[in-house]
């Protein structure tokens, strides 16, 4: 199979959909991989690293999207890639169809197979090429929260730790996922009176057992949510809801019973946000103010350290790319019950329930 990887275009992302070990993987099955000249420098790998394992390197990305039969991305195509993505393409990246409907309709136009990451779902509903990233946003979300709270960023003014004989910061993440166990994590290490939140009393019982003793789990409900955010300096958002349209947990009349300087850090948004008041924003732009309350709601967190990400992601994926290369993504789909859940748009259908239910579209599953 001809495998493309594009440089991503996403503003402020540098990770590569495939690390140099990747493609020599690959091509050690047999297939052919072509490279966008200068995709990997922003993970800190140059192209000579790609040739020194046998990828072929092209100079545009028009050129990759036209020669590959698989196209192994990291963020999902922006409109500049619409028109390049052909019927019969297989596109494996993240999607996050659920808060993007003009991507949707574009991906139903182009008649391309569009396999996300973020829904491939293990029979014990574990999302194994989300984990990585998940684990990367949420440590990189408290570090931000941490940086957003000093008083020159628009916070309280509040060291996380504080220091011998002043409280530390107080940390309530919303979620008690991969993404909020691991900012949980990093705030205790990092001193924080820290309160993780969950609907789930099994996964409740677990994170009390695993967490430092300054971490505290509460059931998460709007009552009790409401009584923390007068105490808290920083909230993180980590609800999810595979493939669909992340819940607001924080509505915006709760502005009003936050502190100002209170930072709001929404790793949920490339899922829509779980946050009333939030937006999407950059790394070269990454907070907004409402009401005195400081949003950080950068799309793509992980991008912030690709080296890191992209590594992480890889180890995680190429399995599954090497399956889907070897196979046709038909058989390798038809064979891995969890590489099937992340087929979401097939020759112009939606085949993934909640992204049809998202946007009040037809939906058709895939044994159809």
């Amino acid at each position: 199979m001809k495998i493309g990887i594009p440089k991503e275009i996403k503003q402020g992302e540098n990770r590569v959909g495939m690390t140099p070990a990747g493609v020599d993987e690959l091509i050690k099955h047999g297939h052919q991989v072509y490279v966008q000249h200068t995709a990997g420098e922003g993970s800190e790998f140059p192209d000579t690293n790609y040739a020194q394992v046998g990828a072929t390197i092209l100079p545009t990305i028009e050129d990759v999207y036209a020669t590959a039969d698989m196209i192994i991305k990291v963020k999902e195509p922006i409109e500049k890639e619409y028109p390049l993505v052909r019927r019969g393409q297989l596109i494996f990246t993240y999607f996050h169809f659920a808060s993007d409907r003009e991507l949707t309709e574009a991906m139903i136009r182009s008649g391309a197979v569009c396999l996300a990451y973020e829904t491939v779902q293990k029979a014990d509903r574990s999302l194994p090429l989300l984990i990585p990233m998940s684990e990367v946003a949420g440590r990189m979300a408290t570090i931000n929260g941490a940086y957003y709270l000093q008083k020159t960023k628009g916070g309280k003014g509040k060291l996380i730790g504080g220091v011998p004989g002043v409280k530390p910061a107080k940390v309530l993440v919303l979620g008690g996922g991969t993404v909020g166990e691991a900012a949980a994590q990093l705030a205790a290490g990092m001193g924080a009176d820290v309160i993780i939140t969950d609907i789930s009393l099994p996964r409740l019982r677990q994170l009390t057992i695993e967490l430092p003793h300054n971490v505290n789990t509460l059931y998460s409900s709007e009552h009790n949510i409401r009584e923390e955010l007068p105490t808290t300096d920083i909230v993180i958002g980590s609800v999810l809801i595979p493939g669909a349209k992340a819940p607001n947990i924080i509505t915006r009349d709760m502005l009003h019973l936050m502190q100002p300087g209170t930072v709001l850090v929404d790793v949920a948004i490339d899922q829509g946000g779980c946050f009333e008041t939030s937006h999407p924003t950059t790394h070269e732009h990454p907070v907004y103010n409402v009401e005195g309350i400081v949003h950080y709601c950068v799309a793509n967190i992980p991008g912030a350290v690709p080296n890191t990400s992209t590594t992480a992601l890889n180890n995680a994926t190429l399995s599954y790319a090497v399956a889907l290369a070897d196979k046709g993504w038909q058989k390798a789909c038809k064979d891995d019950a969890a590489l099937r859940k992340g087929l979401n748009i097939v020759g112009g259908k939606i085949v993934f329930e909640a992204v049809a239910e998202a946007w009040d579209m037809p939906y058709e599953p895939i044994e159809l």
